[in-house]
């Protein structure tokens, strides 16, 4: 493909990425020349991207005004995101300057739901602890006991794809569901989820998840009010967007016991953190340092997504999405500017 004649940046580009974009664009036989570059985009970055047609960018890429700017000086007309979230770009910037902006609108949902659900086991019976156990010859179990899901309520905020996998997944395990959103989904109401309002839906839930999106109404939803609203001993658990929960206020939860346990594939801050080997520094974000010194929190770098079938699906839509501008003008998934 080297001899394309269309260049697509691809930034925060891993060797997974590669291999997936690779495959998606031979499959289309997409007119495109793939340049990786593993850094994220920023400011200083961004010169990289002088000569690309399109630029290609995760969730930790920076899509400021002086970014975009930058990158419509260059020629960039397309920016393709290789995720569903578009809250890190200045979209009326975007359209300021010229820049389409196109996202991949859902690839797997059950990649992030079971996730979800990986962290709500993991953090009831405690397989984490006691796998390092057994492997120290310790068999005993104190410390380990968690509770049958069975029964249970669990409360899911936000059910669009995901949080309707999420709400068969738990029905599933004879979990009573009850749930919120603006706009309640047929689907979940068929399965017999009850919605609630948040005062109720919090009151309610023995474990409570977040599938909601990163918007103005949900920005640090999860704060010192809602904590208190929630049940004693309550487990939360965030595979959507970091800042819908406000990190200082769940370690005071998680201090006083009112949250008791704390799932987290997401943080607000994550952008100086995740998707990195910094196992040899030492990580300067203390709320994130304090976090970690509890035995009832558990976090994942950001992996929900990280399923051969999601990464294959985020590929073909983003292969797609560039060959549907070259070829009209236009993305088949573009994001309009508010």
């Amino acid at each position: 493909m080297s001899d394309a004649r269309f260049r697509v940046d691809v930034f925060s580009a891993k060797p997974y990425d590669a291999r997936f974009l690779d495959a998606a664009a031979a499959r289309a036989e997409a007119p495109v020349s793939l340049v990786y570059h593993d850094m994220r985009l920023t400011e200083r970055t961004m010169p990289l991207a002088r000569g690309a047609d399109v630029v290609c960018a995760f969730v930790n890429d920076t899509l400021s005004a002086p970014v975009l700017d930058g990158l419509s000086d260059f020629g960039v007309r397309l920016v393709a995101l290789r995720s569903a979230g578009f809250n890190h770009v200045d979209l009326k910037a975007a359209a300021a300057c010229g820049i389409q902006v196109a996202r991949v609108p859902a690839y797997s949902p059950h990649a992030v739901a079971e996730h979800a659900v990986a962290l709500m086991l993991t953090l009831n019976r405690k397989t984490h602890r006691a796998y390092n156990r057994v492997r120290d010859g310790n068999f005993a179990l104190d410390g380990l006991m968690g509770f049958d899901f069975h029964g249970r309520t669990v409360g899911i905020i936000g059910t669009g794809l995901i949080g309707e996998v999420l709400a068969r997944i738990m029905t599933g395990f004879g979990c009573r569901v009850v749930a919120h959103d603006p706009v309640p989904n047929p689907a979940c109401l068929a399965l017999g989820v009850t919605y609630l309002p948040l005062a109720e839906l919090f009151a309610a839930a023995d474990i409570l998840s977040l599938q909601c999106p990163l918007t103005p109404a949900t920005f640090h939803l999860i704060n010192d009010e809602t904590i208190a609203q929630m049940r004693p001993g309550v487990m939360l658990v965030n595979t959507s967007r970091g800042a819908v929960i406000d990190t200082a206020a769940v370690i005071r939860g998680l201090k006083s016991g009112q949250i008791g346990a704390l799932g987290l594939d997401v943080y607000e801050e994550e952008s100086q953190l995740f998707f990195e080997d910094l196992s040899d520094r030492i990580i300067p974000d203390d709320l994130f340092a304090r976090l970690l010194t509890f035995p009832n929190v558990l976090i994942t770098g950001h992996q929900g997504f990280f399923t051969e079938d999601a990464l294959t699906a985020i590929a073909e839509t983003t292969i797609a999405n560039v060959t549907s501008f070259l070829s009209t003008g236009a993305p088949l998934h573009p994001v309009k500017a508010p």
